[in-house]
């Protein structure tokens, strides 16, 4: 008999649930509220009482074996009297309810059930606890249960979620008998990909984390995919989750599943695309009066998910949305609901490390089961940085406190807010500083703001300003990182003319990555440019039992043509060397043939540069990347670099954006690129803090906090140039810096011996 994991929450939500999404926003903007309401009941507990218990079961319905598990609230102890105690938190007055959510008496039941079958017991009690969130008044509504009758709600449930069931079996079945017989889509192994292909099998068979530094050219997709898959056979795990910050790799993902299923491979998977990007209508708001893909989404989801599992396997943004629109749901929530149902899920880093969005139905037991591949694994690094910090302004409050029908609660909790920020910029000495300390007064305020705003948006019938509602978000992403706020975090202020910006800035990500995940059957974390190792192995979280992977360039030294001139791009140089540097790459490009990407460290220096080019009058197209170009802009740029284009083309862009990593110009689409400097970042607060705070831990800060995530930009940008085997091309490095020791040692294999231009 085929067995099927469900838990409690996601089976009765499933099957119970109806309505419009903005019940959905509802119950997540009571996050704070509900947690701190649950564990003031459950601080009533008396002892012997239990709460947060984990209750696991199997049981029998029709042809299938469904395993149930779930976290209770509470569970109590009367004499000879069990009950299960399933506690929620509600915007609604109390006297509105009367015999209480048919959802949430499925929780519960299914909670009783499993407690009464691992305990023998021939009846259970059980209650729903009602509190609500402006008076804190409670009402318990209670029923009791035979097991008979549970046995019985429990299977009628079962009953309801067996099309799912089915589903998710025959697609498991299928990718079982499919995976043993795909064997690796290309007739030969890249040089180095048969090792990192193995080490990917390895750990995870083992269970472990490996982090591979794997250069260009390896095939790192194909090579920790495809034995991702194969250890997902028999007892391995059943999950996978894709994890990248590029769209571009997103699409690499889809296009490799799909060149296995050529190979025979069936498996489900889901991509997840931002919601302000996959949004149908003009404006994202998800309140049922204005979208009709929110408003009743609940009674037509079933539909979609059961048709979309049926019949399709990859399903990519288009798929998502043409389903979208035929079942009339939200494309977005549609995709969250999916990545629930399916074996992969390829999608952003935030939707598993980050605190605001990561996917909260996702259990313990889920995780284990779990392996997680994180592409680009550098930019974790920034991205952990921002996803652990959080910020929050003194205009904002303002703004949101002159919204016409703003409460009078509302306007007091925010006076108190700005109460506080007037005092800190009082007391502040010069425009920014930094403490060791977390201010916990102000995050007593934001919170007392937290509650207020999330009675509000309890409230029926009222609307509100998206101002209002981000102000909520950031305040509820403030407290949270309140919580998780340690040693690695600074208290930190920033202060121009009347505004006040406070920011709890996270400076070493690396414990909090590791804590997300330690959970998971296994962590992949994969780049061309973990590099330094020993740098990125820390601060991504790196432990002493991990496997580390290093392996060379499949790629010909000689493929490579490689330049130093060694002139100082340093900021007080800039005007004077300029003209020595455009000259250089005015003779780069005219002494050798073909197409040119050349990298500068800022917009403002790129376009200094193009001001001097345009008295050179090369024979070329100038292509300029502007700041926060559009998808169909970026496509556009790339487009002008064929090989057989009538006019050689220059361009300009920035180290660190768009074009300067995720992006493959094969073949003599590019055959030159030039690096204008040694990418360190600017100076200010967070990196001066950054530094003290590796200098403090022993490490070498300015090396940390400048020169590594400089070089890093250098190594991703000089990496477009050679893509294949067949590729050739020259890279010129202006800088002086590439010619010292520390420099020297740093650079790629790949790139030395080189030639130094004088």
């Amino acid at each position: 008999m085929e067995k099927v994991k469900v838990s409690v929450r996601e089976l009765v939500e499933f099957v119970y649930k109806e309505g419009s999404i903005d019940l959905k926003f509802q119950a997540r903007s009571s996050m704070t509220i509900g947690t701190r309401l649950h564990q003031l009941l459950q601080k009533g507990y008396k002892e012997g009482d239990e709460k947060e218990v984990f209750l696991k079961g199997e049981i029998v319905s029709g042809e299938i074996s469904f395993v149930l598990e779930g976290r209770c609230d509470g569970i109590l102890y009367d004499d000879e009297n069990v009950k299960i105690d399933e506690i929620k938190s509600t915007a609604k007055n109390l006297s509105d309810i009367d015999k209480g959510a048919r959802v949430h008496w499925a929780q519960a039941e299914c909670y009783a059930y499993l407690l009464a079958k691992e305990k023998k017991l021939d009846f259970i009690d059980v209650q729903l606890t009602y509190i609500q969130i402006d008076t804190e008044q409670v009402k318990v509504l209670e029923k009791t249960y035979s097991i008979i009758d549970l046995e019985d709600i429990v299977r009628s449930t079962l009953l309801a979620f067996t099309p799912f069931a089915k589903v998710i079996l025959k697609n498991r079945k299928e990718f079982q008998d499919s995976i043993s017989k795909v064997s690796f889509p290309y007739p030969s192994f890249r040089k180095g990909q048969k090792q990192l292909a193995g080490a990917v099998y390895k750990t995870i068979t083992e269970e472990k984390s490996l982090y591979a530094n794997a250069p260009t050219g390896t095939g790192k997709t194909i090579s920790t995919l495809f034995p991702a898959l194969k250890g997902m056979r028999g007892e391995g795990p059943e999950k996978w989750f894709y994890l990248t910050a590029k769209t571009i790799t997103r699409t690499v993902a889809e296009e490799t599943l799909g060149l296995l299923e050529e190979q025979g491979l069936h498996q489900t998977s889901v991509t997840i695309t931002a919601k302000d990007k996959i949004c149908f209508k003009d404006e994202t708001n998800c309140q049922k009066e204005y979208c009709e893909y929110a408003n009743g989404y609940y009674d037509r989801i079933n539909g979609a998910l059961i048709d979309i599992l049926s019949h399709e396997t990859v399903m990519t943004r288009e798929v998502i949305e043409r389903y979208a629109v035929k079942h009339r749901v939200c494309p977005f929530e549609f995709s969250i609901d999916l990545s629930y149902l399916v074996d992969g899920v390829i999608c952003d880093y935030n939707y598993v490390f980050d605190p605001k969005v990561s996917l909260k139905r996702l259990g313990e037991e889920s995780k284990k089961k779990t392996v997680l591949l994180i592409d680009e694994a550098h930019n974790l690094v920034n991205r952990g940085r921002e996803m652990f910090s959080a910020s929050l302004t003194k205009s904002s409050f303002l703004e949101v406190k002159n919204l016409q029908g703003a409460h009078d609660a509302l306007k007091k909790s925010i006076n108190a807010v700005n109460k506080h920020f007037l005092s800190m910029k009082k007391e502040m000495t010069g425009q920014g500083e930094w403490k060791t300390e977390n201010n916990q007064e102000l995050t007593a305020v934001i919170e007392a703001f937290v509650e207020t705003a999330e009675k509000c948006l309890g409230e029926q019938g009222q609307e509100w300003s998206q101002s209002f509602l981000q102000l909520y978000f950031d305040s509820l992403h403030f407290v949270r990182i309140s919580r998780l706020y340690s040693d690695e975090h600074r208290f930190v202020l920033d202060s121009s003319g009347k505004e006040l910006t406070v920011r709890l800035f996270c400076i070493d990500p690396s414990r909090l990555l590791a804590g997300v995940t330690k959970p998971y059957h296994s962590s992949i974390f994969f780049s061309a440019t973990l590099h330094p190792f020993s740098y990125y192995y820390q601060q991504l979280g790196g432990s002493e039992g991990d496997y580390r992977f290093l392996i060379p360039s499949p790629f010909e030294k000689e493929q490579w043509k490689v330049e130093v001139q060694p002139i100082s791009t340093r900021f007080k140089d800039r005007a004077r060397t300029l003209p020595r540097i455009v000259q250089s790459i005015a003779d780069a490009f005219t002494n050798n043939p073909g197409h040119f990407l050349v990298f500068f460290s800022s917009y403002a220096y790129m376009r200094e540069a193009y001001d001097e080019l345009m008295e050179h009058s090369l024979e070329a197209d100038y292509l300029i990347q502007e700041a926060n170009m559009k998808e169909e802009e970026r496509e556009a740029f790339l487009q002008c670099f064929q090989a057989d284009a009538e006019r050689r083309v220059l361009g300009l862009a920035v180290l660190g954006g768009i074009f300067s990593e995720g992006i493959d110009l094969k073949g003599d689409r590019l055959n030159g690129v030039v690096i204008v400097g040694v990418g360190l970042p600017q100076p200010g607060l967070e990196q001066e803090m950054m530094k003290e705070f590796y200098e403090e831990n022993g490490k070498n800060g300015f090396d940390y906090a400048y020169v590594y995530p400089g070089l890093n930009k250098v190594f991703q940008s000089g990496g477009r140039l050679i893509r294949s085997e067949g590729d050739t091309g020259v890279l010129r490095l202006i800088d002086d810096r590439y010619l010292t020791q520390k420099y020297r040692a740093l650079l790629p294999d790949e790139w030395t011996p080189f030639n130094v231009i004088k």
